[in-house]
C-alpha cells in the first residue's frame, strides 16, 4: 500500500474521510449515558438544585454541570427560539420511535404514572428531570449515528448566540411576573477546535434538560428539591417496564409535547421580536479531496431573517474575488450558495468556511480541501519524516532537483555616481528547473559583508530580478557589490563595483567630506567617535576635524571640540544617560571646512551592562531614548577604589582612560572623579573638579605635548568619596600611532579597455591600517584624480573609468588613524587596452574539448573536437593530436599522431591497431606556443564501422545569433554509411531541459548544410545538435554545442545593401570590434566565395563592400559576412527574386533618375493681385533649365509672364499681372538637370479658374486700398485694468496730414487730443461704460490720398459681451471686504473703480443668501459696496461673501465676522452710539455771548445767551478762572432752563476781565468764555440796554471744540479797544437742533490745548454722517479718537 503523502501526514483530520477521533469518541460517550443512570440521576439532581436555586435568585449560578451558564442568563437554552424547542422535540420523538431499550420506557413510565407524587416528592421529580436529561442525550447521540454530518477538526469554543432571554413562568399565579435576566454578548472567535465545539454539546445537554424543567415549572405545581440516595438494585428496576407502562409513558409524553407547543405559542406573544431568527445553515458544506487542475465546488443553503449575508473564507481571510480574477466564483439564489475553486492548485490546500450573518447573529459552518499532486510532479519520499512541521520554508528544494542551474541576465556593471545621488544596482536570476513552491534567497553583499535593508539601502526581489537601490548614496557605500542567489545549498553570486566620488563643495578648495562615522566604546556620558580621512584635500593640507552630536529626536547640531583634531579618533565627553545621539564629522584645511559626513547609526549612552541587557530582553519600540532610574539606598557605602587603570589611548590632543567599578559600591550608583600629576611628583589635581563622571572610561584634554603624566581614580556616592586607585604608569601625551610610510613597488597591468589593475606592496612598519587611496594622472597632465573614495584593503585595485588608449600613471598613499601617508613613487605610464588582444604578447589557448570520434576503420580513426574557449588573443595556427592506448583499463604511455600541425577540427590518424581501445587528446596552438592539452577522451575501440546509417556531422557552429534567431552551419560527416547520405535533420532544445525535450526544427531532411532557426525566446539559452539521413535511416547525432543565449548584443550591426549614383549595387558590412588580425570572410549561401567573377569584394578598415557587377538570377542566395577574432561578429542578407527586382528598379532610377520635387506646381494670389505659379525642386545644379507650357504650346517670358529659376533654392516660378477669361486651361513646367528630368502640371478650369480669378481681383482691389491710409486692424475693444472700455484699430500709412474722425451712431464724437499715430493705434476711451455707450462706433481716416472706414456694432449681444467683461473687471478690482463700525451698527464694505448696474452684488451669510431688511441693507456709495449690519446681534456673527457677478462668473470676496473681530467691531459700534448719543444732549452755549466787549465805565452791561442740555444743565459763572456768584451789582439768572443772562447795572472798571459760562450736565461740559474791558471816561453816562442804537455788537460763531476756536481763545487785545458800548446777542435756535459738526483738520492747532472742554461729547467728531461713516480704528484707545482732552 502506497504511504499517505506529506500533506495528510501532517493534517491528520483528513484521513479516514477526515473524521476527527474526538468524534467518535463524543459519540460513544452519549450512549454510555444512557446505561449509567446513577451518573445520570445524581447530574440530574444536582443540576435540578443548582437549577431551582439559579431560578429563585435570578443568578448567574447554573443547575447543571455544563449548561449552567445558559440557563442563569435568563435561561438562554430555552432561547433558542422555535428552532431549539422544534430540534429538542423531534430529537425526543427520534428518540422515542427509534430507541428500544427497556431501560428508557420503564424509567419514562414509572416518572409519568406517578405524576402527582412526582410533583409532590423530590425524588421522583428529579427522576423525570434526569431522565429527560437522557433522554435528550439519547436523542442527540442516535441522530449522530444518523446523519452523515462531517465536524471538522476544530478547537475553539464558539459564544452563544445573542437572543433576547425569555421570561421563565413558575406557577399560574405568577404567569405574568417577568424574571430577571441578562442578555450574553455575542463573541465570533475564529479559532479552530477540535471535534465537537464544547458550547455544541452543552447545547444539546441543555435542551433536553431545560425542556423537562421548564416543563415542571409551567404546571403551577411548586417544586421541592432535596437530595435522595438510589441504591443500585432501585436503578436496575428502573431498566425493566411492561408494556402497559410504555404505553402510558407514551401517552404521557404526547401530552408534555402539547404543553411545549403552548408555552411556545405563549411566549411568541409576549416576544412580538419572534419573526427575527438568527441565521441556521440547512445544508452545510462538505469536505473534499481533489486532484490538481481539478475545479471544485462548496454548497451550503442558509436561513434567517433578515436574510444573512454569507461570506467565504480561506484560512480565516475572506476570499476576494477582485484580486484573483477567474479563480473564485461565489454565487448566491434563494438560499443556496456556493463557492467555487477553478484549476486548483497544491496551494489552494487549506481551511474554507462560509459565516452567514445578520442582525441576530452569526453563525459558521466549515469544510476542508486538500490538493494532490501527482506522485511523477513530487515525490513525497524525498521529503522530510513525519515528524517534522511542514511550512513552504521547512522543505529544502533538494527532493526537487539534484541540481539548481543558477545564471544572471541582464547584468549589472561597474557603477560611478555621486554623493546625493540615487544609484541602482539590478540582474536578472535565471533559475532552472523552476519550482513555484520554493523560491531563492536573495542576499546582498558589500565587501563581503551581507547588507541588510535600511533608509540607504533598499532592496527589492521581483520574482524575476534582484535590485538594490541606493537612496542617497555616499562614499561609504563604495565597494564590490555581490548578489548571492541561494537555492538551498546551491548558490551562485554576481559581484560589480561601485565608486562615489565627493559631491561639490560648498566653498571652492574645501576638502571631501569624511566617511565611516562610527561610535565606540559608548558608555554613560562618553563615547569615541571615529572616522575615515578623505581623498580629496582640495588641494590643501587638511588641518583638522570637527565633530558634530545631535540629540535623536531634534535637529540641533552641537559642534564637541573648539579646535579641529587630527586624529580620526575623539573622546566625546558630557553625554546625558539614557538619551541617543548621532554625529558627524567635518574636514577643515585654509580653503574652509568640508560638506558634514554621513550621520553615524544612534548610540544610547548607557552602561554596556544595560545595553546588553536591553538586547537581550527588547520591550517597547525604540524611541531614541531610554529613562534611567536608580533606587534609593537604604544605607550608604563608602565606595571602594577602582581597578584595572590603564591608558587604553594617548594623542597630542587627549588621553583616555579606561577602568574597572570597585567591588565595593553598595546598592547604589557610583561616580568617579579622576586626578592627575606630572610624573615623578605627587601634586595630585582633580581633572573633573565641577561633575562626576558615570562611565568607566574618560578623557583628559589640555594636556602639555611631550610631558609624562600620572592619572588614578577616585569613586564616590552619596556616603563620600573613597580612596583613589593605584597610579597609572607615566604616560607620554604624544601620538602613540605614527602615520605610515609610503607603500612601495607601484605596478600597473591591463585588464579591460577602460581599467587597469594596480599593485603595490604594504608600508613597513604599519600600524591599525585602514586602508589605501589610489590615484590616477594621465601621462603628462600633471592632474591627479582619485581612483578611490573608500579605502580599500589588500594591496591589489582594479582602477576603473579610464580612457582608453591613454597612458596613465598612478600612486597610492596609506591610511591610518594618525593621518594619511605620503604618496608613493608614481608608477611606470601604461596604456589602457584590453589585456587580451589589446597590443600584449598573446596567451596560448585553453585545451578544446569534447572529443569525438567521426570515422573508424580497421587501423585508422577520424577524430574531432571543438575549438577552446579562449584563444589566447590571437587566432589559432593549428592543432596537435596525442593517442596512447587502454589495456585491460590501464592507460599507456602518450604519442603523438601529427608532428605538423592540422587546420582543421578534424584528423584522421593512420597506423591504429585493429580492436584495440585508444584515447584521444588534443592541443591547440597560436602565436604564443601550444596550449595545454585537453583532458583525455573516454576510450574508443578501433574497429570497422560496418553500420548502414550515416556517421555524426561535425564541427557544429552557431552565428548571427539574435535575440530571436540564429544560423547552424555543420559539415558533412567522415563516414556516409553504406548508402550517400540525403539529408539532415536539425534538434534543439533549452540548454536547461532534460534529455527527452529534445526536437527536431525540420520535418522534412535538409540537403543543405546550414539553416536559420527562428522563433526563439529572447535571454533563454539553447543547444542544437545535427542528425544526418540516408537510404537505410538517420545517423548517430552530432556533438552538442555551446550553450546559446538568444539576444541581440548592443552594437550589432547588420549587412546594409546600397545602390550608388551609378546604379551598382553592394552589400556593406562595418565592424568595431576589430583587432589587428581580424578578417572580413563573404560567403554566398555559407560557403567562402574564391574570386568570384561576377563580384567585387573591397575591403578598407572596419568596412567591406561586395558589389555586383551585373545582378542577375545567378546571384540569388544568402549572402554572410563574419568577422574573425571577434567575439563572433557576423550577419547576412538573403537576396531572392523579389529582391532583385526591387534592386534593379532602384539601380535603374539612379542611371536614368528624376528630379526630386519638394512641391508639386502651385499657384498662388500675390499682394497687388498677380498670380504666381511655382514648384520647388529639392536639388537643382548650375546646369539645369525649365521650360513652361500652356496648354501643350510653350510660353516664354514676356511682359505678360515674368519666369525665374532659382538653382540655389531650386525655386521656378512664373509671374502673370492679370488673369484674363483667355488664361484659363492646363500649365506645365518642365525640369532638366543634366540626364535628370521632371515635370508638373497644374489644371485651372471652370471653377477652379473663376474662383482664383475672383480672388485675384479682390487683392488688386485691396492693394489701391492699402495705398492711403487704411486699416490694418478693424475697430474693436477692450477693457482696461482701470475698467474703462477702449475702443482701439490698428492703421498704416498714415502721415501728418491724416485726419481720423470717430461717430456713434452717425454722429461725430468731439475728441480733446489729436492722435500723434506714432504706435500705429487709434484708440477712443469711454470711461465708467454704461448703458448710455451702447450704439454702433465707426471710425474715418482720410487725406489726400483717399480714406478707410472701421465700423464696430455695440448692440445687443456685442454690448452684452463687453458689459460682461467691464463687470468682470470691476469684480476684479474689488478691494478686500474691511469691517466698520458706525453709530447705527457694523457696516462691511469693498471699494471697486467704479459701480454699473449691470454688476449685480449679492451678500450671503453663513452660506445663506442675505434677505435685505431695515436692519440688514445693502447699497453703493460711490465707488464703495456696502451691507449695513443695524444693532448687531451675536446672530450676525459668521462669515459674510460679497457675490458680484459679472453675467458668467460669480466673484467672490469674504470676511469672517466672529470671534475677536466681532467683539472689537460690537465695541466700537456701542461706543460711537453712546457718543453719538452723548453728542446729541451734551450741554452747550447755543449762542448769545460775544467773543469781546467793550464798555465805558459807568454803564450797564446786559449779556444774555441760550444754553441746552439733556439733561437740563447746570450753569455756574466764572470770572477770571475763578467762581463767583450774582450779587448787588451783578446780576445772574437762569430761566426755563435755556434762558441765561448777565446784567451789571454799573459797571466800573473793576468789573474787566474774563467771564466764562459753565454749562454741565451728566453728558458732558462746555464753556464760552468773554471779555469785557472797561474803559473810563469822564463824560456823561448812560444805562444802555439790550439792542440800544449806539451799542456796536459783535457776534461769533460758535464752534463746539474745535482746535482753531482755541488758538483765538488764547490770544489777547486782538480786536482795538476803541469802541465805545458793545450789547452781545445771538439769535437762540431750537434747543433739539443738532449744530453742525465742523471737523478741523489742521494738524498744527489739534496740538495746542484745548480752551473748551465736552468730557464725554469729546468725540463729537466720530458723529456719522447720513451718507458715511467712520471706519473702525482697531485696537486704538477712544480717548485718542476723541478731539480734546476734558480739562
Amino acid at each position: 500500500m502506497m504511504s499517505l503523502p506529506f500533506y495528510q501526514r501532517h493534517h491528520e483530520h483528513y484521513d479516514r474521510a477526515y473524521r476527527h477521533k474526538a468524534l467518535s469518541s463524543t459519540v460513544s460517550q452519549y450512549q454510555k449515558e444512557t446505561k449509567s443512570k446513577s451518573a445520570v440521576y445524581a447530574q440530574g439532581s444536582a443540576a435540578y438544585a443548582r437549577g431551582s436555586a439559579a431560578y429563585r435568585h435570578s443568578s448567574a449560578a447554573g443547575f447543571s454541570l455544563d449548561s449552567s451558564a445558559a440557563y442563569s442568563h435568563g435561561s438562554s437554552a430555552y432561547d433558542l427560539e422555535s428552532a431549539a424547542y422544534s430540534y429538542g422535540s423531534a430529537a425526543y420523538d427520534r428518540s422515542a420511535a427509534q430507541s428500544k431499550r427497556s431501560a428508557a420506557y420503564s424509567l419514562d413510565s414509572e416518572a409519568l404514572s406517578t405524576s402527582s407524587a412526582a410533583y409532590s416528592h423530590a425524588s421522583e421529580s428529579v427522576n423525570k428531570l434526569a431522565a429527560a436529561y437522557r433522554l435528550g442525550s439519547e436523542a442527540y447521540s442516535l441522530g449522530l449515528k444518523n446523519s452523515n454530518l462531517m465536524i471538522e477538526d476544530q478547537s475553539y469554543k464558539m459564544s452563544p448566540k445573542a437572543k433576547r432571554a425569555k421570561q421563565s413562568l413558575i406557577s399560574e399565579d405568577k404567569e405574568n411576573e417577568a424574571l430577571d435576566y441578562s442578555v450574553p454578548i455575542f463573541t465570533g472567535r475564529e479559532v479552530n477546535i477540535s471535534g465537537i465545539t464544547d458550547t455544541e454539546e452543552e447545547r444539546i445537554k441543555e435542551s433536553a434538560a431545560y425542556v423537562a424543567k421548564r416543563n415542571l415549572f409551567a404546571t403551577g405545581e411548586g417544586v421541592s428539591v432535596k437530595k435522595v440516595a438510589k441504591t443500585t438494585s432501585e436503578e436496575e428496576h428502573h431498566e425493566k417496564k411492561s408494556r402497559k407502562v410504555a404505553i402510558r409513558e407514551s401517552a404521557e409524553r404526547v401530552a408534555m409535547k402539547k404543553t411545549l407547543e403552548e408555552t411556545q405559542a405563549f411566549h411568541k406573544k409576549l416576544n412580538q421580536d419572534k419573526l427575527l431568527h438568527p441565521p441556521e445553515f440547512i445544508i452545510e458544506p462538505r469536505s473534499h479531496t481533489i486532484w490538481e487542475k481539478e475545479n471544485v465546488r462548496f454548497n451550503c443553503s442558509v436561513a434567517g431573517w433578515p436574510e444573512p449575508r454569507v461570506t467565504w473564507y480561506k484560512n480565516n481571510v475572506p476570499i476576494d474575488v477582485q484580486a484573483h480574477p477567474g479563480k473564485y466564483i461565489i454565487q448566491s439564489r434563494y438560499g443556496l450558495h456556493s463557492l467555487e475553486i477553478t484549476e486548483c492548485e497544491f496551494d489552494d490546500t487549506a481551511q474554507y468556511h462560509a459565516s452567514a450573518l445578520n442582525v441576530k447573529g452569526e453563525v459558521s459552518v466549515y469544510a476542508s480541501l486538500v490538493v494532490k499532486r501527482y506522485k511523477g510532479e513530487i515525490d513525497a519520499s524525498l521529503l522530510h519524516a513525519r515528524n517534522l512541521s511542514l511550512s513552504p520554508f521547512a522543505v529544502t528544494p533538494h527532493g526537487y532537483a539534484s541540481r539548481f542551474e543558477i545564471s544572471f541576465v541582464d547584468k549589472f556593471d561597474v557603477a560611478f555616481g555621486r554623493e546625493g545621488e540615487t544609484m541602482s544596482l539590478g540582474c536578472t536570476v535565471v533559475i532552472n528547473p523552476d519550482i513555484k513552491r520554493f523560491k531563492p534567497d536573495i542576499e546582498w553583499y558589500r565587501n563581503g559583508v551581507l547588507i541588510t535593508p535600511s533608509k540607504w539601502v533598499q532592496m527589492q526581489w521581483s520574482g524575476e530580478r534582484a535590485s538594490l537601490t541606493l537612496t542617497h548614496a555616499n562614499k561609504e557605500d563604495e565597494g564590490l557589490y555581490t548578489l548571492r542567489v541561494a537555492m538551498g545549498e546551491y548558490y551562485e553570486e554576481y559581484s560589480g563595483y561601485v565608486f562615489v566620488r565627493d559631491a561639490d563643495a560648498e566653498i571652492p578648495g574645501a576638502p571631501g567630506a569624511p566617511l565611516d562615522v562610527q561610535c565606540l566604546d559608548a558608555n554613560k556620558d562618553y563615547v569615541i567617535v571615529s572616522w575615515k580621512q578623505p581623498a580629496v584635500d582640495g588641494g590643501n593640507p587638511i588641518l583638522g576635524y570637527f565633530i558634530d552630536r545631535c540629540e535623536v529626536g531634534t535637529s540641533h547640531w552641537t559642534q564637541c571640540n573648539e579646535n579641529p583634531v587630527k586624529f580620526a579618533r575623539f573622546p566625546v565627553t558630557g553625554l546625558i544617560e539614557g538619551r541617543s545621539y548621532i554625529f558627524r564629522v567635518r574636514a577643515v584645511n585654509k580653503a574652509g571646512v568640508s560638506l558634514p559626513s554621513r550621520v553615524s547609526e544612534p548610540v544610547a549612552a548607557l552602561d554596556p551592562a544595560d545595553r546588553a541587557r536591553l538586547r537581550s530582553h527588547p520591550s517597547a519600540p525604540w524611541t531614541g531614548q531610554i529613562i534611567v532610574t536608580e533606587e534609593e539606598p537604604a544605607e550608604g557605602v563608602v565606595p571602594g577604589p577602582p581597578t584595572d587603570l590603564q591608558v587604553i589611548e594617548a594623542t597630542k590632543n587627549y588621553v583616555v582612560l579606561s577602568w574597572k567599578p570597585p567591588g565595593q559600591r553598595g546598592h547604589e550608583g557610583i561616580m568617579y572623579f579622576v586626578e592627575k600629576c606630572v610624573a615623578g611628583t605627587e601634586d595630585w589635581q582633580r581633572v573633573n573638579t565641577e561633575i562626576p563622571v558615570k562611565s568607566p572610561r574618560f578623557a583628559v584634554f589640555d594636556l602639555s605635548e611631550g610631558k609624562s603624566y600620572c592619572f588614578r581614580v577616585r569613586c564616590c556616592n552619596s556616603a563620600g568619596i573613597g580612596e583613589p586607585s593605584e597610579a597609572t604608569e607615566a604616560t607620554v601625551v604624544d601620538d602613540k600611532l605614527d602615520i605610515p610610510k609610503a607603500p612601495g613597488r607601484i605596478m600597473p597591468t591591463r585588464n579591460t579597455d577602460t581599467s587597469v589593475v594596480v599593485t603595490w606592496t604594504e608600508p613597513p612598519d604599519a600600524k591599525e591600517l585602514v586602508g589605501y587611496y589610489i590615484e590616477s594622472s594621465v601621462e603628462g597632465s600633471g592632474r591627479w584624480e582619485p581612483c578611490n573614495n573608500n579605502p580599500v584593503k589588500g594591496t591589489r585595485f582594479i582602477c576603473h573609468g579610464l580612457t582608453n588608449g591613454e597612458k596613465y600613471i598612478f600612486r597610492v598613499r596609506a591610511v591610518n588613524a594618525a593621518g594619511l601617508s605620503e604618496f608613493s613613487q608614481e608608477s611606470e605610464p601604461i596604456e589602457v587596452k584590453a589585456a587580451i588582444g589589446g597590443g600584449l604578447l598573446p596567451a596560448a589557448p585553453s585545451p578544446p574539448y569534447d572529443i569525438v570520434v567521426l570515422e573508424s576503420v580497421r587501423d585508422s580513426m577520424v577524430l574531432g573536437w571543438k575549438q577552446p574557449e579562449a584563444i589566447g588573443g590571437t587566432e589559432i595556427t593549428g592543432y596537435y593530436v596525442n593517442y596512447r592506448e587502454v589495456i585491460d583499463g590501464v592507460p599507456g604511455k602518450w604519442k603523438e599522431a601529427n608532428i605538423k600541425a592540422v587546420t582543421e577540427r578534424a584528423y584522421r590518424i593512420q597506423n591504429l591497431k585493429e580492436n584495440m581501445v585508444y584515447q584521444f587528446q588534443v592541443a591547440a596552438a597560436n602565436l604564443a606556443g601550444v596550449g595545454a592539452p585537453s583532458k583525455p577522451s573516454k576510450p574508443f575501440k578501433c574497429e570497422e564501422w560496418t553500420i548502414a546509417v550515416p556517421g555524426p556531422p561535425h564541427d557544429v557552429k552557431c552565428t548571427e545569433v539574435r535575440k530571436d534567431s540564429l544560423v547552424l552551419l555543420w559539415k558533412e560527416p567522415v563516414y556516409s554509411g553504406r548508402s550517400p547520405i540525403v539529408g539532415y535533420y536539425v534538434d534543439m532544445k533549452e540548454a536547461e531541459a532534460k534529455e527527452e525535450h529534445w526536437r527536431s526544427v525540420n520535418e522534412k531532411p535538409l540537403q543543405k548544410k546550414y539553416l536559420k532557426i527562428g522563433g526563439l525566446t529572447q535571454g533563454v539559452s539553447y543547444v542544437f545538435r545535427v542528425r544526418a539521413t540516408n537510404q537505410a535511416g538517420v545517423g548517430k547525432p552530432s556533438d552538442v554545442t555551446d550553450a546559446v543565449i538568444a539576444e541581440t548584443r548592443p552594437g550589432t550591426k547588420e549587412v546594409v545593401v546600397d545602390v550608388d549614383d551609378n546604379g551598382v549595387i553592394s552589400l556593406n558590412f562595418e565592424c568595431d570590434q576589430m583587432s589587428p588580425d581580424s578578417k572580413f570572410i563573404w560567403s554566398k549561401n555559407y560557403e567562402p566565395i574564391q574570386d568570384d567573377p561576377r563580384l567585387n569584394i573591397d575591403t578598407k578598415g572596419g568596412k567591406s563592400k561586395l558589389a555586383f557587377k551585373d545582378l542577375g538570377e545567378d546571384d540569388l542566395g544568402i549572402y554572410s559576412c563574419i568577422v574573425t577574432d571577434t567575439d563572433g561578429v557576423s550577419s547576412s542578407y538573403t537576396i531572392d527574386e523579389e529582391e532583385m527586382k526591387r534592386l534593379l528598379a532602384l539601380s535603374h532610377e539612379r542611371q536614368f533618375p528624376t528630379i526630386p520635387l519638394t512641391s508639386e506646381l502651385a499657384v498662388e494670389i500675390l499682394e497687388k493681385g498677380e498670380v504666381r505659379f511655382w514648384l520647388q525642386a529639392e536639388k537643382l545644379s548650375g546646369n539645369a533649365k525649365a521650360n513652361f507650357v500652356f496648354n501643350d504650346k510653350e510660353i516664354f517670358n514676356g511682359e505678360k509672364y515674368k519666369m525665374k529659376v532659382d538653382k540655389n533654392t531650386g525655386l521656378v516660378e512664373m509671374i502673370m499681372d492679370k488673369l484674363e477669361e483667355k488664361d484659363e486651361g492646363t500649365y506645365t513646367f518642365q525640369l532638366q538637370d543634366g540626364k535628370a528630368t521632371n515635370q508638373s502640371s497644374l489644371v485651372l478650369i471652370g471653377d477652379v479658374f473663376k474662383k482664383l480669378r475672383d480672388e485675384a481681383d479682390f487683392q488688386r482691389k485691396e492693394w489701391h486700398r492699402k495705398q492711403g491710409p487704411h486699416f490694418v486692424d478693424k475697430l474693436g475693444w477692450e477693457v482696461t485694468d482701470e475698467c474703462n472700455v477702449l475702443l482701439k484699430c490698428k492703421v498704416a500709412n498714415i502721415k501728418k496730414e491724416t485726419h481720423i474722425v470717430w461717430y456713434k451712431d452717425d454722429r461725430e464724437i468731439m475728441v480733446d487730443e489729436e492722435h500723434d499715430f506714432k504706435d500705429g493705434v487709434c484708440t477712443l476711451l469711454i470711461s465708467e461704460f454704461s448703458k448710455k455707450d451702447a450704439g454702433t462706433y465707426e471710425v474715418i481716416l482720410k487725406d489726400d490720398r483717399g480714406k478707410d472706414t472701421s465700423e464696430l456694432q455695440l448692440k445687443d449681444t456685442a454690448f452684452a459681451d463687453l458689459m460682461n467683461e467691464v463687470c468682470r473687471r470691476i469684480a476684479l478690482s474689488a478691494t478686500d471686504l474691511k469691517i466698520q463700525s458706525t453709530a447705527e451698527g457694523i457696516r462691511l464694505y469693498s471699494y471697486v473703480t467704479y459701480y454699473v448696474e449691470d454688476l449685480r452684488v449679492g451678500w450671503v451669510h453663513n452660506d445663506t443668501q442675505i434677505k435685505f431688511t431695515d436692519r440688514m441693507r445693502t447699497g453703493v456709495t460711490g465707488e464703495q459696496i456696502w451691507l449695513q449690519i443695524n444693532e448687531p446681534t451675536p446672530q450676525d456673527k459668521g462669515r459674510y461673501i460679497m457675490e458680484l457677478f459679472d453675467g458668467s462668473t460669480t466673484h467672490k470676496k469674504a470676511v469672517d465676522l466672529s470671534g475677536q473681530a466681532f467683539d472689537e467691531a460690537f465695541a466700537e459700534f456701542q461706543r460711537l452710539k453712546q457718543a453719538a448719543i452723548a453728542e446729541k444732549n451734551r450741554a452747550r452755549v447755543l449762542g448769545g455771548l460775544p467773543d469781546v466787549v467793550t464798555i465805558q465805565e459807568g454803564k450797564a452791561l446786559n449779556l444774555s445767551c441760550t444754553v441746552w442740555g439733556d439733561p437740563t444743565p447746570e450753569v455756574s459763572w466764572l470770572k477770571n478762572e475763578k467762581s463767583f456768584v450774582s450779587d448787588a451789582n451783578c446780576i445772574l439768572k437762569f430761566e426755563s432752563g435755556k434762558n441765561v443772562s448777565f446784567s451789571i447795572s454799573t459797571v466800573s472798571t473793576q468789573d474787566s476781565g474774563k467771564y466764562s459760562i459753565v454749562v454741565k450736565n451728566k453728558y458732558g461740559t462746555e464753556t464760552s468764555d468773554v471779555t469785557v474791558l472797561v474803559m473810563p471816561v469822564s463824560g456823561q453816562t448812560d444805562t444802555v440796554q439790550g439792542h440800544n442804537q449806539n451799542n456796536k455788537t459783535v457776534s461769533k460763531k460758535k464752534k463746539a471744540m474745535t482746535t482753531s476756536k482755541q488758538k483765538e481763545g488764547g490770544k489777547k487785545d486782538f480786536i482795538k479797544p476803541h469802541i465805545e458800548e458793545i450789547t452781545a446777542t445771538e439769535e437762540t435756535p431750537d434747543p433739539n437742533e443738532i449744530p453742525p459738526v465742523e471737523i478741523e483738520k489742521d494738524t498744527k492747532s489739534n496740538q495746542q490745548p484745548s480752551k473748551k472742554t465736552a468730557g464725554k461729547a469729546g468725540v463729537a467728531e466720530k458723529v456719522p454722517q447720513p451718507a458715511e461713516s467712520l471706519e473702525r480704528q482697531a485696537k486704538k484707545p477712544p480717548e485718542k479718537a476723541a478731539l480734546g482732552k476734558p480739562h
